[in-house]
């Protein structure tokens, strides 16, 4: 099992591009199995939960080709088999996602109930109820779901929480069903919107996605086409706040800072200077300690819970005392006893963390338990004294694209351990 060693305590320096979008190429992998034409995919990362995704493509007969300038070309002609089986399922929830296609394209589905990082109950009742409301028969037993349609039929959709994921397998299940479909309360985030850019090229009738109202005009097929993914907003903001906890200064290139509001807000409120280009964010820290700040987690466009962890780092060494509240997971604040491992002052009540910033941390082994703690142990170890070993990496290698290449390039001094 692999391990990261980091030698901590230097200032990052430097530029970075980022890649596109983890929570945005997943459902568009999934969207290519609602055609029988190939969809080409640019800007695709290199990620763990890609291989994962595209390994559950190739079980059910679809052919997948890696181009040499991060695309990936989906041909779902073969699909013979309608089946998401758990030894796939089980490393990643959003293989969820192929649900409503499959069911949308095919008229049936069998999908393993959902694995992923542990931080919290995230429950698929609103998927599986929104299908149910479309016309679909619906089974759940022996650990997988059994759903049936000869086709769906469009009708209102209000959901009781806003949910991402449920979202995009609800407006992709519209996509090609009978009339028209109204999802109240749809998530905003931007990769639901980049998911209906895809379905649009494809042929798709959709209009108010990335707000709270979504209305999908069925079709009877959908073409092939091509389809870039956008940034990944939750690296960029990684990157940057890496920068903010090791008093350093960061450019992150090829990024869209229309979608990191919240997260550039907050980085001011530590105390970052920031400066904002076209396709570019540039985060200065140099000569200052981070000044506390408090964190309050929000559908978006609130503070991204995917970066609540990266920000609990930055603040062990604010000075000051911050507050943390997650309100997404309530079981997200794993990374906390690691970083106490490091000298970290926090205390947790509830869902609310309350850390007194230290000067300094001091470099520990620890353990990350989730994508994003893996995240926030890093940021931790790099402004650490001393030196760090973050245990289960593979984490992090789910939802960062060449992490310790990068950090390298901005003057971390972090390497793989196999």
């Amino acid at each position: 099992m692999d391990r990261l060693l980091i030698q901590g305590g230097t200032p990052l320096c430097g530029e970075v591009s980022i890649s596109g979008a983890k929570n945005s190429v997943l459902p568009v992998l999934a969207a290519s199995l609602m055609s029988e034409e190939p969809l080409l995919i640019q800007n695709a990362p290199h990620l763990q939960d890609v291989a994962s995704t595209m390994r559950l493509l190739g079980s059910m007969g679809a052919t997948v080709t890696l181009g040499e300038d991060n695309s990936l070309r989906v041909d779902t002609s073969g699909v013979n088999r309608c089946y998401a089986s758990y030894d796939i399922v089980r490393t990643m929830r959003a293989s969820i996602l192929v649900l409503g296609p499959l069911l949308a394209r095919y008229g049936q589905a069998e999908v393993s109930l959902p694995g992923g990082c542990a931080i919290g109950t995230r429950p698929i009742d609103l998927h599986l109820h929104g299908l149910a409301a479309m016309g679909a028969a619906i089974d759940v037993n022996n650990g997988y779901i059994r759903a049936r349609a000869k086709r769906l039929k469009g009708t209102l959709l209000a959901l009781d929480q806003i949910t991402v994921t449920g979202t995009e397998n609800l407006m992709m299940a519209a996509a090609l069903a009978d009339g028209t479909t109204v999802i109240e309360n749809a998530a905003r985030e931007p990769e639901v919107e980049d998911l209906a850019c895809c379905l649009m090229a494809m042929g798709a009738r959709i209009r108010g996605a990335g707000t709270s109202r979504i209305e999908i005009e069925g079709v009877r097929e959908l073409q092939g086409a091509t389809h870039q993914v956008l940034p990944d907003r939750i690296e960029a903001s990684t990157y940057l706040a890496a920068a903010c906890v090791t008093g350093g200064k960061v450019r992150v290139g090829q990024v869209r800072p229309d979608t990191m509001e919240a997260v550039l807000v907050k980085l001011g409120e530590y105390g970052a200077s920031v400066e904002l280009g076209e396709d570019y964010v540039e985060i200065d820290m140099r000569d200052r300690r981070p000044r506390a700040a408090d964190v309050y987690t929000a559908a978006y466009p609130g503070f991204p819970t995917d970066m609540q962890a990266q920000m609990t780092a930055v603040s062990t060494v604010a000075e000051g005392t911050s507050t943390i509240t997650e309100t997404i997971f309530e079981n997200r604040f794993m990374h906390i006893q690691e970083l106490v491992r490091m000298g970290a002052n926090i205390e947790v009540h509830g869902s609310a963390a309350v850390i007194q910033g230290v000067e300094k941390l001091s470099g520990a082994p620890v353990m990350a338990t989730d994508l994003r703690a893996s995240a926030s142990l890093i940021l931790a170890g790099l402004a650490a004294e001393g030196e760090s070993v973050v245990d289960r990496v593979y984490h992090i290698d789910r939802g960062y694209e060449c992490v310790e290449e990068k950090f390298q390039r901005l003057g971390a001094s972090i390497q793989r351990l196999s």
